[in-house]
């Protein structure tokens, strides 16, 4: 009697289930014909895909936790691996409730083709935008070049056989020569060593940054590193070259000291140097290493160095701090007055200011852009390099610095200020410095995401690039506008990414991808800095994952960005909450790496654990390789 009862149960739990799966799928039609008009321009190549994004978002309109709990009590899929294919899945989900329910296995043959059809595209597309994959892998490793890199080749060949497949080249640095000549060192690596690596270029965007600050004292300081006894554990180090023709520091985080090349060719490892630094201090350089071009010099105690600093062999000194008192007449840049005993340091740079502020402080943003004091006694000011902002701000939203390190809320605008409450952070004092980025995610700007310069810089990019990286793109209109200037040039194959870094690009990704889509190689990068900075802290994990999914079921690829491995490549060492970071992002097709001193270090990082990862996931499957942690032997 009880199994009578539990059959019947269950008979009526697949009927249930079968009309809400039913349901879901006449869902899918209705949404076809809602999204008509932006699935009807994309490419034939794209059709199907875009055809399977709609039914996603159809799908995720709705709150499907209690249908998969009740398909998972029947061993059926829960749908929540169904992106890439989600018509075919619930076809046969369908099905299988069906044959449950005694009425026979009769799948739909082309749901069945289906299922893998979405993999096979989303490979395609892969393949077509950021070339092949490597050999233990599916994410391919971008790496931003550094500046160097269009003069030192073997920098580049370095990052290549560390596992770069994809170089690429940030247009709001640098010109169009240095790129050139990037890209060139790029693909004679590339033919060298036999292997593909392609070339990516970065538009830089409106440019929404706070404005100069005046500049500090032309001081560098030198400083030994001490242990908790106050002893020296390491000697402070510089770099001494030529001013002329200064040569690059043997090692990273040397401060460069400039000095005239005839007095520098007279010196050798081993030399001693006085000198009286800034604060009257007699100190000592030692030329402790002999390196191309230059000299690394060591100190025992803490040394601040100002342009115009004279540098002496022996143990002669001035007693001043750096300039000649005794007659004898100084000449410009370091050189050398008194016969090869003695040089000044060339310029050095100047100190980087900043303003301190804490919660409750008020900070004036202006249209005005010249550099702006530190230390007066007036409201702590800086500008602005987006004049609209001052024509569309309001009171009450949120304004955001340096990547959200500080922020607050407008409460007064003018015509050319707005002055914003720091609130953020709540506690202790942060500073803000020129060229940071400012963020306004409540504002609505009426700017396009192509500036002038983007396209004047086009024309580089189609000569030079595989594919061009779209920055601050925030609605459709700013793609259709990207895609009608490459056609006007010309180029009707470029591949385009785009970077979604706004709180708008994200609200609007369905339509931003179904414009998108319109050509054929098109992909998306997950720009989580400003997109963290938009949408919130708390959310940037949740938006990453929407995007995967959204992404996985257009058939699109997507490039995982910022602060991958952040730590290893500028200190050398990285924090355990990266290394999982880095982990995940083998769901994505690309993973990208900022450059750093100790890039390359990243580099081999990055591919060791994608490597690693790929064994035991795609996407959201896990992947139920063998494992070899526990061995039976050991019981």
């Amino acid at each position: 009697m009880t199994s009578v009862v539990a059959m019947a149960a269950a008979a009526q739990q697949l009927d249930r289930l079968q009309c809400d799966v039913d349901a879901l799928l006449a869902r899918l039609a209705d949404a076809e014909s809602r999204w008509q008009p932006w699935t009807a321009p994309v490419a034939t190549e794209n059709h199907c895909s875009a055809v399977n994004l709609v039914h996603y978002w159809a799908l995720r309109q709705v709150d499907l936790r209690d249908v998969q709990e009740r398909l998972t009590g029947f061993g059926l899929s829960s749908l929540g691996r169904s992106e890439a294919h989600v018509q075919a899945t619930l076809q046969l989900v369908s099905a299988a409730i069906a044959a449950m329910r005694g009425h026979g296995w009769t799948p739909d043959e082309q749901a069945c083709a289906r299922i893998t059809q979405g993999a096979q595209l989303l490979e395609r597309n892969a393949v077509e935008l950021l070339g092949p994959t490597a050999d233990d892998r599916a994410a391919r490793i971008m790496v931003t070049l550094p500046s160097e890199a269009a003069g030192d080749t073997a920098l580049v060949r370095t990052l290549l056989d560390a596992g770069m497949r994809i170089a690429r080249i940030n247009c709001a640095h640098d010109d169009a020569t240095a790129w050139k000549a990037m890209a060139a060192n790029v693909r004679a690596a590339a033919a060298a060593a036999g292997r593909s690596c392609l070339v990516a270029m970065d538009l830089g965007g409106p440019k929404l940054r706070t404005g100069p600050l005046e500049p500090g004292p032309r001081v560098v300081r030198l400083r030994p590193t001490r242990n908790a006894q106050g002893q020296v554990v390491a000697a402070g180090r510089g770099w001494l070259t030529s001013a002329k023709r200064p040569a690059r520091p043997p090692e990273p985080g040397l401060v460069t000291l400039p000095v005239d090349a005839k007095w520098l060719a007279h010196r050798s490892e081993g030399d001693e140097l006085v000198l009286r630094d800034t604060r009257g201090s007699k100190r000592r350089l030692l030329l402790a290493a002999a390196g191309p071009g230059g000299f690394v010099v060591t100190t025992e105690k803490t040394t601040y160095l100002s342009t115009g600093t004279v540098l002496r062999t022996g143990g002669q000194e001035r007693s001043d701090s750096g300039r000649n008192t005794g007659g004898q007449e100084r000449s410009d840049s370091g050189r050398n007055t008194g016969g090869q005993d003695s040089t000044e340091l060339g310029e050095l740079p100047a100190v980087e200011q900043s303003i301190r502020l804490t919660a409750g402080d008020i900070v004036r943003l202006t249209r005005d852009c010249t550099p702006a004091p530190v230390d007066d006694d007036q409201r702590p000011r800086i500008g602005c390099t987006l004049p609209e902002v001052f024509d569309n701000a309001e009171v009450g939203e949120r304004v955001f610095f340096d990547d959200g390190k500080l922020g607050g809320e407008v409460v007064a605008v003018a015509a050319d200020s707005i002055d914003i409450r720091i609130d953020h952070p709540p506690h202790g004092t942060a500073k803000l410095r020129a060229a940071k980025g400012i963020n306004v995610p409540d504002t609505n700007l009426p700017i396009s995401a192509l500036t002038d310069k983007d396209l004047a810089d086009l024309a580089a990019v189609i000569e030079l690039a595989d594919f061009v990286q779209f920055s601050f793109v925030r609605e459709a209109a700013d793609v259709i506008r990207l895609f009608d200037e490459l056609d006007r040039l010309g180029d009707h194959d470029l591949g385009v990414v785009l970077k979604i870094e706004t709180r708008q690009a994200f609200e609007q990704l369905p339509q931003l991808l179904l414009t998108a889509m319109r050509r054929r190689r098109v992909g998306v990068m997950i720009a989580r800095g400003d997109l963290a900075v938009e949408t919130g802290y708390e959310r940037m994990a949740e938006l990453q994952e929407e995007i995967l999914w959204l992404c996985e079921a257009a058939h699109l690829p997507v490039i995982w960005a910022t602060q991958v491995l952040e730590q290893l490549a500028t200190t050398g060492l990285p924090t355990r909450a990266e290394i999982s970071d880095a982990a995940m992002a083998e769901r994505a097709e690309c993973v990208m790496l900022n450059k750093g001193p100790y890039i390359t270090d990243a580099v081999f990082a990055l591919d060791d654990i994608l490597g690693r990862m790929a064994g035991h996931e795609y996407k959201k499957n896990p992947l139920l390789r063998s494992l070899h942690s526990w061995r039976a032997d050991a019981l």
